[in-house]
């Protein structure tokens, strides 16, 4: 008597990744909140994308073939979003200023990633001595103040003035020194917990050297929680950046659109009643902040099975929910089913 197997439909490599597998997983709140999150930051690398294209001038042009930009002009046909105090357009700043924002946003969060992970990776699995000296580094690194420390980084790095560049790196090595022991305390926890793990213990027996332990048993599963953290720190690297450039410390005008220096040059028009220098700026950061808030918020509670399962809108259970519930009955009136799929010995 031959046996059926179950085997389930394969999944493809894009179900697979993180936002489309959570996006499939989300219901309700869960759903909109991860859509507008997603709809907001494609918004954003949009803008950043095509600015080149859609930017009506240069991010430091100053005039045109009809001769100079008025200073503090408001919205017109010409410019749309109005000009600064210095006579840049609004509307041209503040796309050039998306660009500014992800190329920051790469650079940092690719740097604490390495930095965060490698650290965390080592003092985890070896301990002793190197654990306690990493520990007590991030520890003091953390307790200060993030956009104090950012301030003195960029301080030292730039001494206050930069190229694009130049600004870019020190706001990006900024930001760095103010992630890595985030990124360390976690990976560190989750290293500490897998090499207490029979798997890892069962590689040891085997001889697997260290390095082999770490990259092809630890890596992988103590990485998974890197997505969301990503999604919160890019958020975090923009205000970071944004707080540099209000307090004079970011991207020079002359090198790059910075948003942060937008809105401190704009503080002076809000109490003669030019709101468009100032307000335009901040919706772009408010919005962008919102967007990546949005995504890892939403990822952070999929990933949680206690609200990954909960019910649909109108008291129906979710799909997840409901094929366990009906497995279960199943189950109990026509006899359990083995691992493998095909029924067991003593119901066949």
């Amino acid at each position: 008597m031959s046996t059926a197997t179950f085997s389930g439909p394969k999944k493809s490599f894009l179900s697979g990744l993180p936002v489309i597998s959570h996006l499939k997983k989300s219901v309700g709140l869960q759903r909109g909140m991860l859509i507008t999150g997603l709809v907001l930051t494609g918004f954003f690398l949009l803008c950043t994308i095509l600015a080149p294209f859609i930017a009506p001038y240069g991010y430091s042009q100053l005039s045109d073939q009809s001769g100079s930009f008025p200073a503090q002009q408001a919205p017109s046909s010409k410019h749309l979003l109005g000009t600064t105090v210095g006579g840049y357009d609004v509307l041209s700043r503040v796309l050039w200023g998306s660009q500014t924002a992800v190329t920051v946003i790469v650079v940092a969060v690719a740097m604490s990633i390495f930095l965060g992970v490698a650290l965390g990776l080592l003092s985890g699995y070896y301990g002793g001595w190197l654990d306690r000296v990493l520990v007590v580094i991030a520890d003091a690194i953390y307790a200060f103040p993030s956009l104090l420390l950012a301030i003195v980084m960029s301080i030292v790095i730039s001494h206050g003035q930069s190229s694009f560049w130049g600004g870019i790196l020190a706001c990006a090595f900024s930001i760095t020194v103010v992630f890595v022991p985030q990124y360390f305390r976690v990976i560190r926890a989750e290293t500490i917990r897998l090499k207490a793990e029979p798997f890892v213990e069962s590689a040891m027996v085997l001889g697997a050297s260290s390095m082999r332990i770490i990259g092809r048993h630890i890596f992988k599963n103590a990485t998974r929680t890197l997505p969301l953290m990503f999604t919160l720190n890019a958020s975090e690297s923009i205000l970071t950046l944004a707080g540099l450039g209000f307090l004079g410390f970011g991207i020079e005008p002359s090198s790059a659109a910075e948003w942060g220096f937008d809105l401190n040059k704009a503080m002076a028009d809000a109490s003669s009643g030019i709101w468009w220098t100032g307000v335009f700026p901040g919706i772009a950061i408010v919005l962008t902040v919102l967007g990546l808030t949005l995504v890892g918020e939403s990822i952070n509670d999929l990933n949680d099975p206690r609200l990954r399962g909960r019910k649909r809108a109108g008291g129906k259970p979710s799909r997840s929910t409901a094929a366990v519930g009906q497995g279960g009955n199943t189950g109990a009136g026509t006899g359990s089913v083995a691992g493998n799929g095909t029924p067991e010995a003593g119901n066949a």
